[in-house]
Protein backbone atom coordinates (compact mmCIF):
# COMPACT_ATOMS: atom_id res chain seq x y z
CA UNK A 1 0.00 0.00 0.00
CA UNK A 2 1.49 3.40 -0.29
CA UNK A 3 1.37 6.42 1.62
CA UNK A 4 -1.62 8.10 0.22
CA UNK A 5 -3.04 5.25 0.49
CA UNK A 6 -2.33 4.46 4.06
CA UNK A 7 -2.76 7.90 4.74
CA UNK A 8 -6.62 8.05 3.73
CA UNK A 9 -7.15 4.68 5.07
CA UNK A 10 -5.80 6.00 8.59
CA UNK A 11 -8.07 9.25 8.25
CA UNK A 12 -11.17 6.86 7.61
CA UNK A 13 -10.65 5.44 10.71
CA UNK A 14 -10.50 8.44 12.41
CA UNK A 15 -13.59 9.69 10.79
CA UNK A 16 -15.60 6.43 11.50
CA UNK A 17 -14.25 6.65 15.38
CA UNK A 18 -15.74 10.11 15.96
CA UNK A 19 -18.78 9.47 14.38
CA UNK A 20 -19.41 6.18 15.97
CA UNK A 21 -18.29 7.16 19.53
CA UNK A 22 -20.42 10.31 19.60
CA UNK A 23 -23.34 8.31 17.93
CA UNK A 24 -22.30 5.85 21.33
CA UNK A 25 -22.38 8.22 23.95
CA UNK A 26 -25.76 9.94 22.54
CA UNK A 27 -27.39 6.77 22.25
CA UNK A 28 -26.16 5.06 26.12
CA UNK A 29 -25.03 8.26 28.11
CA UNK A 30 -21.83 6.77 28.42
CA UNK A 31 -18.20 7.11 26.61
CA UNK A 32 -17.48 4.40 24.78
CA UNK A 33 -14.02 3.92 27.34
CA UNK A 34 -16.56 4.06 30.72
CA UNK A 35 -18.62 1.70 28.97
CA UNK A 36 -16.16 -0.62 28.59
CA UNK A 37 -14.27 -0.20 31.81
CA UNK A 38 -17.54 -0.87 33.55
CA UNK A 39 -18.78 -4.13 30.77
CA UNK A 40 -14.66 -5.38 32.31
CA UNK A 41 -15.64 -5.12 36.03
CA UNK A 42 -19.41 -6.53 35.69
CA UNK A 43 -17.77 -9.72 33.34
CA UNK A 44 -14.16 -9.67 35.35
CA UNK A 45 -15.21 -9.13 38.64
CA UNK A 46 -12.87 -6.44 41.10
CA UNK A 47 -9.61 -5.57 39.82
CA UNK A 48 -6.44 -3.55 40.64
CA UNK A 49 -6.57 -0.05 38.61
CA UNK A 50 -3.17 -1.60 36.85
CA UNK A 51 -5.11 -4.25 35.26
CA UNK A 52 -8.00 -2.03 34.12
CA UNK A 53 -5.55 0.07 32.90
CA UNK A 54 -3.81 -2.97 30.97
CA UNK A 55 -6.76 -4.24 29.76
CA UNK A 56 -8.04 -0.68 28.22
CA UNK A 57 -4.71 0.30 26.86
CA UNK A 58 -4.61 3.34 28.78
CA UNK A 59 -2.43 5.52 30.26
CA UNK A 60 -2.53 5.31 34.59
CA UNK A 61 -3.78 9.22 34.24
CA UNK A 62 -6.56 8.81 31.86
CA UNK A 63 -7.70 5.21 34.34
CA UNK A 64 -7.60 7.65 37.15
CA UNK A 65 -9.84 10.51 35.40
CA UNK A 66 -12.31 8.10 34.52
CA UNK A 67 -12.61 6.14 37.52
CA UNK A 68 -12.91 9.68 39.24
CA UNK A 69 -16.30 10.28 37.04
CA UNK A 70 -17.42 6.94 37.52
CA UNK A 71 -16.57 6.47 41.20
CA UNK A 72 -18.73 10.32 41.62
CA UNK A 73 -21.68 8.92 39.76
CA UNK A 74 -21.78 6.07 41.74
CA UNK A 75 -21.03 3.15 39.17
CA UNK A 76 -17.91 1.79 40.97
CA UNK A 77 -16.20 1.86 44.11
CA UNK A 78 -12.24 2.45 44.48
CA UNK A 79 -10.59 0.93 47.68
CA UNK A 80 -6.94 0.43 48.70
CA UNK A 81 -5.54 -2.95 48.79
CA UNK A 82 -5.83 -4.08 52.42
CA UNK A 83 -2.34 -6.34 51.83
CA UNK A 84 -0.41 -3.83 49.52
CA UNK A 85 -1.34 -0.25 50.44
CA UNK A 86 0.27 0.65 47.14
CA UNK A 87 -2.30 -0.97 44.96
CA UNK A 88 -6.11 0.13 44.28
CA UNK A 89 -9.01 -2.52 44.03
CA UNK A 90 -12.18 -1.29 42.04
CA UNK A 91 -15.43 -3.05 41.84
CA UNK A 92 -18.74 -2.37 39.93
CA UNK A 93 -21.80 -1.07 41.71
CA UNK A 94 -25.23 -2.04 41.67
CA UNK A 95 -25.92 0.90 40.15
CA UNK A 96 -24.09 0.44 37.04
CA UNK A 97 -24.70 -2.91 36.64
CA UNK A 98 -28.70 -1.85 36.24
CA UNK A 99 -27.21 1.06 33.88
CA UNK A 100 -25.54 -1.18 31.92
CA UNK A 101 -28.18 -4.10 31.71
CA UNK A 102 -30.55 -1.02 30.96
CA UNK A 103 -28.17 -0.01 28.03
CA UNK A 104 -28.10 -3.00 26.79
CA UNK A 105 -32.23 -3.74 26.83
CA UNK A 106 -32.48 -0.19 25.49
CA UNK A 107 -29.72 -1.33 22.02
CA UNK A 108 -31.76 -4.58 21.66
CA UNK A 109 -35.21 -2.94 21.21
CA UNK A 110 -36.25 -4.21 17.81
CA UNK A 111 -38.05 -0.37 17.19
CA UNK A 112 -34.37 1.08 18.05
CA UNK A 113 -32.71 2.70 15.62
CA UNK A 114 -29.25 1.33 15.25
CA UNK A 115 -26.15 3.30 15.67
CA UNK A 116 -23.94 1.07 13.05
CA UNK A 117 -24.84 1.28 9.15
CA UNK A 118 -23.32 -1.99 8.79
CA UNK A 119 -24.94 -5.48 8.42
CA UNK A 120 -23.78 -8.23 11.34
CA UNK A 121 -21.72 -10.06 8.86
CA UNK A 122 -20.09 -6.44 7.93
CA UNK A 123 -19.57 -6.07 11.80
CA UNK A 124 -17.92 -8.75 12.27
CA UNK A 125 -15.41 -8.86 9.49
CA UNK A 126 -15.09 -4.78 10.66
CA UNK A 127 -14.19 -6.15 14.26
CA UNK A 128 -11.60 -8.73 13.13
CA UNK A 129 -9.56 -6.79 10.72
CA UNK A 130 -9.19 -3.78 13.40
CA UNK A 131 -8.75 -6.54 16.09
CA UNK A 132 -5.98 -7.64 13.59
CA UNK A 133 -4.32 -4.00 13.21
CA UNK A 134 -4.09 -3.83 17.22
CA UNK A 135 -2.48 -6.62 17.65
Amino acid sequence: MNLRKFSKLLYQLKLANQEMTTKFEKETGFSITRYELMLFLKENGQCSQTNLQNELKIDSAAVTRHLKILEEKNYVIRERNKNNNREVVVRITENATKELEHCEREFSHPNKTMMSPLNEEEENTLLNLLTKLVK
